[in-house]
């Protein structure tokens, strides 16, 4: 999935904000489809998975969604178009919360208070019908082992991008992932095919 990422950028000159942006928008739109009600609050690392969770929070937005970002680090410690779409998310006016805010050790400790809060929240609120939703891998889970080596979200659903993960095949991970829907980002189908992929679409696997 890394080298799709990768060739998608340098081979065929698609950039990386570009999949960011299909990754994020096919996310908020399989959200939306399954009906989700209700404040939508989504955490964001520092890194391209939360970037993508700055687009899910304007396209959800756009869908008539109340969205909040609580943010595992500054909005100024993102970086390459995790950054372009932090920036965007604060023009366009929505809410933002910093988790790393005063801690010594963010955004380690910012991490992990998201996840035990999420955590958390979901096992108080089981009879609300709060759900969690994972983009790419659970927070946490070791993707290509299926391990968690420390603090990891329990997921209802995982969006995870162009295949499975090798990590989620394991007994141990199908109680973190949930329900893993599979979605595109937008490579090319001949990319795709040099892996022996096809186009993911929507695609519970």
């Amino acid at each position: 999935m890394r080298e799709v990422d990768r060739l998608a950028i340098e081979e065929y000159g698609l950039p990386g904000v570009v999949l960011m942006e299909n990754a994020g928008a096919n996310a908020a739109r399989m959200l939306h489809g399954l009906g989700v009600a209700g404040p939508v609050a989504i955490t964001c690392g520092r890194g391209n998975n939360g970037g993508d969770g700055f687009v899910i929070a304007r396209h959800l937005e756009l869908l008539g969604h109340e969205v909040r970002l609580l943010l595992a680090c500054p909005l100024d410690g993102y970086r390459g178009d995790a950054a372009v779409n932090a920036e965007v998310a604060r023009r366009a006016g929505l809410t933002i919360l910093d988790l790393s805010a005063g801690s010594p050790i963010a955004p380690r400790g910012a991490v992990a208070t998201a996840i035990t809060a999420i955590n958390a929240a979901r096992a108080e609120d089981a009879g609300r019908a709060v759900r969690v939703f994972a983009v790419d891998v659970p927070s946490g889970l070791d993707c290509d082992t299926g391990d968690r080596p420390g603090a990891c979200v329990r997921a209802d659903i995982t969006a995870t991008f162009v295949a499975p993960k090798p990590g989620f095949a394991t007994p141990a991970a199908s109680g973190l992932t949930g329900v893993v829907h599979v979605l595109d980002i937008g490579a090319p189908l001949a990319l795709l095919a040099r892996f022996g992929l096809t186009p993911a679409g929507s695609r519970v696997g």
